[in-house]
């Protein structure tokens, strides 16, 4: 730190003060301190913070639809877009690629992964068990105040349901309140670790949902689980709330396979 009345001598570079610094340093016998290990790590935080916006903006974008199913992401363009250099976007897409969310081909780039049929019922199988044990679990443990926040969506999808709005805002908003649903059951479980792989899960559904979208009458359809899933989680009975959970996933799994169907 600089005493008050520092000032830089005339035609004396900054460079000139630190050698000079650096050599009283080494009269008084006290080793000069190496600042090159905090400025890596600002450095490399730096870059961590690049690369986790980075990661952000394209995973939002391919949430959204933006970036569709199949379509290749060009790393110019992602630079553009994310206002980084290509370093943080390729760590970006690396993290995205781990996570299901893309492909990462030699030679090819990066490209959206489009879902099969048969990903599809893997992704809700899976759900269908980590759901089915969260809802057995919450049995036991939810609170009050989490039954009445299951309550008040399920009564907002009602509403939602009858209301006169276009098909596709119906759709969003149904979605918004079941998803309320899901994750107080989740919370409720008690188990981060179980809360982050099907928070996980949720995401790439939620990509399959876009592209797809699911039709209000099968949304119509499998609401009525929602009802009898608070009834089981009041009477604290994990065996039916497990039963009526995963009863639930299967038909969210069939409302997006029926365009298979079609």
């Amino acid at each position: 730190m600089r005493s008050p009345g520092w000032k830089k001598s005339p035609g004396v570079e900054e460079n000139d003060h630190v050698a000079v610094i650096q050599i009283l340093y080494t009269i008084s016998g006290i080793q000069y301190p190496d600042l090159k290990p905090a400025r890596k790590q600002e450095n490399n935080q730096n870059m961590s913070r690049a690369a986790e916006h980075a990661y952000r903006t394209i995973r939002e974008s391919i949430l959204s639809g933006e970036f569709a199913p199949n379509s290749r992401l060009k790393e110019a363009e992602l630079v553009a877009q994310c206002g980084y250099s290509r370093t943080p976007v390729r760590e970006a897409l690396r993290q995205l690629a781990a996570e299901d969310f893309i492909l990462l081909n030699r030679n090819q780039g990066a490209q959206v992964k489009a879902w099969t049929a048969a990903d599809i019922d893997d992704l809700f199988q899976l759900r269908a068990l980590l759901e089915g044990y969260a809802a057995a679990r919450a049995a036991t443990h939810i609170t009050l105040i989490q039954l009445d926040k299951i309550e008040e969506s399920i009564s907002q999808m009602d509403a939602v349901l009858s209301s006169d709005a276009p098909m596709e805002k119906q759709v969003e908003e149904f979605l918004v309140y079941n998803n309320v649903v899901h994750t107080t059951v989740w919370q409720a479980a008690g188990s981060e670790r179980l809360e982050s792989m099907l928070s996980r899960l949720i995401d790439q559904a939620l990509v399959i949902r876009t592209a797809r979208r699911f039709s209000l009458e099968r949304i119509a359809q499998s609401h009525h689980h929602h009802e009898e899933l608070l009834n089981s989680l009041r009477a604290h009975d994990a065996l039916w709330s497990e039963s009526i959970m995963r009863s639930h996933i299967h038909a969210a799994r069939d409302a997006l396979l029926v365009r298979d169907e079609d």
